[in-house]
């Protein structure tokens, strides 16, 4: 282990991820898995984020802020998958202790922002079907780039919070990190200080953030439900339901994972279940919103179907 010495203490300069498992075979199996879910994830949002932006839908609130979904699903997932990798095919995976900072703010930078993202779309599908009169002037470009903003602003505070209090803790003992990346829980564990503080802090910025956006989207729907069930006619139910049912399944997978890792009490899991969670979050969502979003979207699959016409033809 690469140290220093300062004052009484030997302080840690990188930091060893133990990653998933040590089993041979399951690690080739894992890295030939997570390989193929990697290169889906990028090549699938990356396709959305071109049919979105050379088709007419750009034009649209709701594609718009699915644009920028897919943007932060491919930086998510890159700012851990890469590494995950590597901790397959060596024996001995480590990561400095600047870089291990690095990766716990930008993860925690682009997973915070995914939830201003789905609040934002919840509230733009509220405008859409509840206040359709006002939509074009409630959901103005402008409008619509103020909320992006806000959600950039809120995940770069939430980073840079986590980002710092790697530098805060001291680490003058064991460096191995028991998980695929430098997650905050695991480094906690590490540190040779009195924890209590930071972690409540901790659990209290991401509950409050859960807490907030949960709030907006659950009072969108609400709305939402309302409105439907007001409804006379059978066929702008199924319409208006539709139109949802697509950011209501990333919701419900994105929210419902990182609650139970981030909110729960860590009695009530093992490292072993947060790791596989994580991936699920991280590495596996990424992978199914471009799929959810284009197999049950209709104005996605016609765009790809006349993008796809096009290069056929010429």
């Amino acid at each position: 282990m690469d140290s220093l010495v300062d004052r009484n203490h030997t302080a840690v300069t990188e930091f060893i991820l133990l990653g998933l498992t040590q089993d041979p075979v399951l690690r080739v199996i894992l890295f030939t898995i997570i390989l193929c879910i990697y290169l889906v994830t990028v090549s699938g949002n990356l396709c959305t984020i071109l049919l979105i932006r050379f088709s007419s839908l750009v034009h649209h609130p709701m594609y718009f802020f699915l644009s920028h979904l897919a943007f932060v699903d491919i930086v998510l997932s890159s700012s851990v998958t890469p590494n995950m990798l590597v901790t397959f095919l060596v024996d001995k995976n480590t990561i400095s202790y600047h870089g291990c900072a690095f990766q716990l703010g930008s993860a925690a930078f682009f997973g915070a922002t995914e939830y201003f993202l789905l609040a934002a779309m919840a509230y733009d599908r509220f405008m859409a079907i509840c206040n359709p009169l006002l939509y074009s002037t409630k959901m103005s470009t402008q409008v619509c780039v103020q909320l992006i903003m806000m959600a950039y602003v809120g995940g770069l505070i939430n980073g840079c919070t986590f980002n710092l209090g790697v530098y805060v803790l001291p680490f003058c003992g064991p460096n191995n990190v028991n998980h695929f990346y430098c997650d905050f829980s695991p480094l906690v564990e590490l540190s040779c200080s009195d924890v209590s503080v930071i972690t409540v802090v901790a659990s209290s910025i991401v509950g409050s953030l859960i807490l907030f956006t949960g709030l907006v989207v659950v009072f969108s729907y609400v709305y939402i439900v309302i409105t439907i069930l007001k409804m006379c006619s059978t066929e702008g139910r199924h319409k208006a339901f539709s139109t949802c049912s697509s950011h209501l399944s990333a919701v419900t997978l994105y929210y419902g994972t990182t609650t139970f890792i981030y909110v729960m009490p860590k009695s009530m899991y093992s490292t072993d279940q947060n790791k596989v969670i994580s991936v699920f979050y991280m590495v596996v969502i990424p992978m199914l919103n471009p799929l959810i979003y284009t197999l049950r979207n209709k104005d996605i699959k016609e765009a790809l179907k006349r993008h796809m016409g096009r290069k056929i033809f010429s």
